[in-house]
């Protein structure tokens, strides 16, 4: 059985409970090092911005559903 660091998770959960969406999926592509987080689903997307830290927004009718970013994993390190 896998096991998981439980003190990890209850570390963010501070968080987690500050963002303004009650639902939120995610995955990260280890290989791109690119983790998305989805606040809809199914979420259709018809605009996106990308910020100047290489974040993508996306949109659906001028409402946040979701947020890509690039180069995840060295973001980690620095927060």
């Amino acid at each position: 059985m896998a096991s998981i660091d439980i003190k990890e998770i209850l570390e963010i959960t501070p968080q987690l409970l500050n963002i303004p969406y009650k639902r939120v999926w995610y995955s990260y592509d280890e290989e791109a090092d690119v983790l998305y987080l989805n606040f809809k689903k199914p979420s259709h997307a018809d605009d996106s911005e990308l910020t100047e830290d290489d974040i993508i927004i996306r949109y659906e009718k001028g409402e946040i559903i979701g947020i890509t970013i690039l180069n995840a994993s060295k973001r980690k390190e620095s927060v």
